[in-house]
């Protein structure tokens, strides 16, 4: 899909002064906790190993120069979605109108291929998809577990979620259950190595492209960027549906595994102490004050359930 990082643009967007959802729901206690954040390069590799996705970002993104900088700022308005309303949910919808083209099976874009639009519903819920799982994935891994009634309200908020894009949701499958049967029939049927995916060998074997124009400073970029990179592209290895990662032909040892899992015990001892506050993106903790403002001042901040 079309990368959505004009915070000019955003910001003239505005929010709407009532999320549908709001700090009672589980959703804004786990989408915004940092550790879901791990999980950005693992929604994005599900994403663009969907063949309409891959050909709309090949043929409409700059994905292939700047990587790293396409999935972290275009997590910051999923997350604005979810914390500010359906404001900003249609600005993202409106910014993938005019996104349209052919594409092959293989997801290259292709003159005499398959016709697509980005506001098809099954690509931009198969995106949104890949959001809400990022909550399910990062459960038991290094967030707290999560009950089967809780992943049912997970799921039924997501559904309230999409709806904020202005989007229709009978796509949606009626229960979690029947979402997880979805999931797996995609992944098994309609993901595969795209040629998005071929291209973008350079970042997933660990290097996070040139430093975007107007971003950090170069020498902080060249700091940060190559550790997150590898990061992000490691705990993708690490979580990827099996079927997902051997269709990319990637490998998971043993020992690969018992490396991530004291990784994963670390994140978990740390987030144990923290603050609830301090587990949250900056735009979860403006959400969170929002509401308390609205409310008085009354509420606690979320993050731990």
């Amino acid at each position: 899909m079309k990368v959505i990082d004009d915070s000019r643009v955003l910001r003239r967007a505005g929010g709407d002064a009532e999320s549908v959802l709001g700090p009672e729901s589980l959703t804004w206690t786990r989408f915004g906790d940092w550790r879901t954040s791990l999980l950005i390069g693992w929604a994005g590799t599900l994403q663009v190993m969907h063949p309409v996705i891959s050909a709309a970002l090949v043929e409409h993104s700059y994905f292939l120069d700047t990587p790293m900088k396409r999935l972290l700022r275009s997590a910051v308005p999923i997350t604005r979605a979810v914390y500010e309303g359906p404001a900003v949910g249609r600005w993202i919808r409106d910014e993938h109108a005019n996104i349209r083209g052919r594409y092959s099976a293989h997801g290259d874009a292709t003159a005499d291929g398959t016709e697509y639009h980005a506001l098809n519903p099954e690509p931009f819920f198969w995106a949104h998809a890949t959001f809400f799982m990022m909550q399910v994935a990062a459960a038991g891994v290094f967030a707290e577990p999560l009950t089967a009634d809780q992943k049912e309200q997970l799921y039924q908020e997501s559904k309230t979620w999409y709806a904020q894009y202005g989007m229709s949701t009978r796509i949606a499958p009626e229960t979690f259950d029947d979402f997880m049967r979805y999931w797996d029939r995609t992944i098994e049927t309609v993901l595969t190595r795209t040629e998005l995916v071929d291209r973008a060998a350079g970042f997933y074997a660990g290097e996070p492209g040139p430093k975007p124009v107007g971003a950090v400073p170069g020498w902080l970029w060249r700091l940060i960027a190559p550790p997150v990179t590898r990061l992000q592209v490691w705990v993708c290895r690490a979580l990827l549906p099996e079927p997902a990662r051997e269709a990319l032909g990637w490998t998971w040892t043993a020992a690969d595994q018992r490396r991530f899992d004291r990784f994963a015990r670390v994140v978990r001892l740390v987030f144990a102490v923290l603050p609830p506050g301090l587990r949250l993106s900056w735009i979860a903790r403006r959400g969170y004050r929002r509401a308390r403002c609205a409310d008085g001042g009354h509420g606690a901040m979320g993050g731990g359930r």
